[in-house]
């Protein structure tokens, strides 16, 4: 499958792919989407450039091993939860909101950390499934 159409294809697709998912990732609090459906969709945005034009080249574009996103993604989600009970003694998980809204992003709070969180470990679960069932395969 590594046709001259498709490889021009994946190396503009890429780079939309990503910033489709970000914006996913920042209208899902309000709106459909989130963390899990970003997540899900720069990983997609990876596997095409994987089948495109390789496994090794994509790996060398991710730069580290996207296992490595896992607890991070984790750690963030859990400090994101954990927030509220070490600073104002409330409980686990309750939202915390900035008071002014940020230009472009909007209303920042506790549940977008969470949902980088997310967006973190879908991309490295997923990455890690998928290119290790293409390297034994």
């Amino acid at each position: 499958m590594k046709t001259l159409i498709l490889r021009t294809a994946s190396d503009y697709l890429l780079p939309l792919l990503l910033v489709f998912s970000v914006f996913i990732l920042l209208r899902g609090h309000y709106l459909p989407g989130g963390g899990f459906v970003g997540g899900l969709i720069a990983a997609i945005a990876f596997v095409l450039h994987a089948f495109a034009n390789g496994l090794d080249n994509t790996k060398g574009l991710l730069r580290f091993h996207p296992g490595f996103l896992m607890p991070v993604g984790l750690g963030l989600a859990f400090l994101s939860g954990l927030a509220p009970v070490i600073g104002l003694d409330d409980p686990f998980m309750t939202g915390l909101w900035f008071p002014e809204p940020f230009p472009v992003i909007g209303n920042v709070g506790s549940a977008l950390f969470f949902d980088i969180g997310v967006y973190l470990v879908v991309i490295g679960v997923t990455l890690t499934i998928i290119f290790t069932i293409s390297e034994s395969a």
